[in-house]
């Protein structure tokens, strides 16, 4: 892998990144789930119906997908660090917006946090490939997608108390703290890359500048020798598999709370208690699962995870009362889930041009995908008038990334497939 001219002064594990990084990420998943909890309140107080209500947790999603131009663009204007900067402070003020109180300052938001996080999903990777040593990447990975849980699981937990006390909207706004902690120590971060050298600049404008073209040409030149992810199999087998991870893991954040109370009983405060579990156990799952990188066969990494993932789906339409242990197992199934997946990516190409590609197609494809979830599920609730249809739904996606992820993990373990 070929790093900056700054690499070779990385003599030191860089802890204000980690922490930068780590704030950073607390607030790529929680701004979307943030609503969950209290969709409810917010279609009586919008006037809107389930489904309507289901797209302000797509809407984001599909920015994900759409808003890789955007990303690009404003990393190559800005560099990456102040890219970074740019998508936290697009979270905050789409954060205040969706908070207004009307139906247009709901859904405009939504939209300013969507094209902010996708800046946020394209540009944390490179700053991580770029600045941390290369024998600690993984763990900073490792940290970066279980903070991203966090995010979630905090939200979930606090936001339906905080709404009972003060109303959706001011519980909705009040993460933008974590938005404003995490702008204070990037910004000390920030401010001691001013000093770089022409030469390093030059270098990561050149490094992120190829990876962009990579994203957003139709094909581009492939360098010889180089595979274009647009006619690799596995692109498009890794694709289905990550949009079977992301439609379950969009569908389930934002209607497992609503779930909980119809099906059992629970209190909104408890119902958004329980949910949160999905979030927290998929820090085991992210962190647990780069573990297993050794296990033999490969396929065994990848199969574990998706048999733990359908067990939630199918455990709540079978033996409904342990619906603790099955909100738990899946939970550490999605966390692990998106390591497999990326993980494979890396594995699988030889270049970084070849895996930026290949991560840009994948991930863009999946969050596409993704973005339907939340207003299917409700769909199916509202036309059905209870939860198993839209679990058997899931469940199908679940099973589908248990087949999918198995049998690219033997392809790949294929002497003709890179890696």
């Amino acid at each position: 892998m070929n790093h900056d001219p700054r690499s070779a002064a990385r003599a030191g594990f860089p802890w204000l990144l980690l922490v930068g990084i780590s704030l950073v990420a607390l607030n790529l998943r929680g701004p979307l789930v943030t609503i969950a909890p209290v969709i409810g309140d917010i279609e009586e107080s919008l006037g809107i119906s389930s489904t309507t209500a289901g797209l302000l947790t797509s809407l984001p999603v599909l920015c994900f997908a759409l808003g890789t131009p955007i990303a690009a663009w404003t990393i190559r204007l800005t560099g990456a660090e102040r890219a970074v900067a740019i998508a936290l402070v697009g979270t905050l003020i789409g954060t205040i917006v969706r908070s207004g109180g009307t139906t247009w300052a709901a859904f405009a938001g939504t939209v300013i946090i969507g094209l902010a996080i996708a800046i946020g999903n394209v540009v944390v990777p490179v700053v991580i490939r770029r600045d941390v040593p290369p024998e600690r990447a993984q763990l900073v990975t490792g940290v970066y997608s279980a903070m991203m849980n966090v995010g979630s699981m905090l939200t979930i937990a606090a936001t339906a108390p905080l709404a009972e006390v003060i109303g959706w909207q001011w519980a909705t706004a009040v993460w933008g703290v974590l938005v404003i902690a995490a702008l204070a120590v990037w910004g000390v971060h920030l401010r001691r890359t001013v000093a770089e050298s022409r030469e390093a600049r030059a270098a990561e404008a050149l490094a992120v500048t190829g990876s962009i073209a990579a994203v957003t040409g139709p094909t581009g030149v492939v360098p010889p020798g180089e595979r274009s992810a647009w006619r690799n199999p596995m692109t498009w087998l890794l694709a289905a598999a990550f949009a079977a991870q992301s439609f379950s893991y969009y569908g389930l954040s934002a209607w497992l709370p609503s779930l909980y109370a119809d099906d059992y009983g629970l209190d909104p405060v408890a119902a958004g208690n329980v949910a949160s579990l999905f979030q927290l156990a998929a820090v085991a799952g992210a962190l647990g699962v780069p573990f297993l990188a050794g296990v033999r066969p490969r396929w065994v990494q990848p199969a574990l995870v998706g048999v733990l993932w359908t067990t939630l789906p199918l455990g709540l339409l079978l033996a409904p009362q342990a619906y603790f242990v099955w909100t738990v197992t899946g939970g550490i199934a999605q966390g692990g889930g998106f390591v497999v997946i990326i993980a494979m990516i890396v594995r699988i190409t030889r270049t970084d041009r070849e895996t930026t590609q290949m991560s840009a197609l994948v991930q863009s494809g999946g969050y596409l995908v993704a973005a339907t979830a939340p207003p299917v599920l409700g769909a199916l609730h509202e036309s059905s008038g209870a939860w198993a249809l839209p679990l058997v739904a899931v469940l199908v996606a679940t099973l589908s990334f248990l087949a999918l992820t198995t049998t690219a993990a033997v392809r790949s373990a294929r002497p003709t497939i890179p890696g």
